[in-house]
């Protein structure tokens, strides 16, 4: 497969279109987890669609004092990472193509959601993604447009601003790639020395931590409930090597599913312990927040929940995130 390189809405309207459109949108330094959306696009759209991937810096994302000028920008290394992935086309606008009359004045304000989290720490970061994120839609006019779940609060955001204001194109959601050590693939790895970048493995040694603790919680409370709530709980529960639990066995069975508390502690151990690394990792947030409207949850939640943080290490600022669900075995009887 040959891809093209457009740098005009122009030229991209005047492409013969057969099939399913699929978009990919990028701010370039293509890396395996932009591979992995664009062959998820490739196999959506189907031989006979046509996938697009664009390649944009969008300034009005950036705050002041942020990495806009030291963005990496590698096209030529993007086009053949595309190329290889199934691409059928690069659109790389200039700033004027996607700005014609300079900074927009109107622009999509994300809202409350957008305030929290990484809206609270780049203030105007969301409006900034979410008016070029409409533009893009617009200038690409896709059937469909692909997102990995790493920027868990931004997809949910284009989520919010497609189905909020009739945007006629499904939004789908890729899980997070990361590499051998568990650390999030990202454009901004690039930047870490290989000291920071040891201790920039607490952000998903973290998210890990907590999810084990969730899981072990969740496993405990299901066998819990295999036995009745007599001195047989004990007694089943201490036949499996769980004496301690087998102690507390009426505390496990009524305990709120999952403890969204204990995740929390179990993730933050890990980040305070690197925050006396050298270089420590300076945390910005940990988080455990309800999908919908990146609110904490509370002790009592049931449903699908994210754990996120964010942390800078040295000069560079990662995020990182994981999916749970908090009472998969239902209430206790």
């Amino acid at each position: 497969m040959t891809t093209t390189l457009l740098r005009t809405a122009g030229e991209l309207r005047a492409r013969t279109r057969a099939g399913r459109r699929a978009v990919v949108m990028t701010m370039g330094a293509l890396h395996e987890g932009h591979a992995t959306l664009i062959r998820t696009a490739r196999g959506i759209a189907g031989p006979d669609g046509e996938v697009v991937v664009t390649v944009f810096v969008n300034p009005l994302q950036f705050g002041e004092g942020e990495d806009l000028d030291r963005y990496p920008r590698t096209l030529d290394a993007d086009i053949r990472l595309a190329e290889q992935s199934g691409a059928d086309v690069v659109f790389a606008p200039a700033v004027d193509e996607v700005y014609p009359g300079g900074e927009p004045q109107v622009r999509i304000t994300a809202g409350p959601m957008g305030e929290r989290l990484e809206g609270s720490s780049r203030p105007g970061h969301f409006d900034g993604m979410l008016t070029v994120v409409a533009k893009l839609l617009h200038l690409t006019r896709p059937d469909v447009a692909l997102y990995g779940q790493k920027d868990a609060q931004q997809l949910a955001l284009i989520r919010r601003m497609v189905r909020d204001l009739n945007f006629g194109v499904e939004i789908v959601g890729v899980p997070t790639v990361r590499e051998e050590d568990g650390l999030a693939l990202s454009s901004r790895n690039r930047y870490l020395s290989a000291a920071e970048r040891r201790t920039a493995l607490a952000l998903s040694g973290a998210l890990f931590a907590g999810r084990d603790r969730h899981a072990a919680q969740e496993a405990l409370r299901a066998r819990a409930r295999e036995v009745p709530a007599t001195q047989a709980r004990a007694e089943a529960l201490s036949a499996i090597g769980e004496s301690r639990a087998a102690a507390d066995a009426h505390a496990v069975a009524t305990a709120v599913p999952g403890g969204p508390a204990a995740v929390r502690a179990a993730a933050r151990q890990l980040l305070d312990e690197a925050a006396r690394l050298d270089p420590p990792l300076a945390l910005d947030y940990l988080a455990l927040v309800d999908p919908s409207d990146f609110t904490e949850i509370g002790d009592d939640f049931t449903g699908d929940a994210v754990l996120a943080v964010a942390a800078r290490v040295g000069t560079t600022r990662l995020i990182d995130n994981i999916p749970l669900t908090f009472g998969s075995f239902g209430a206790a009887s």
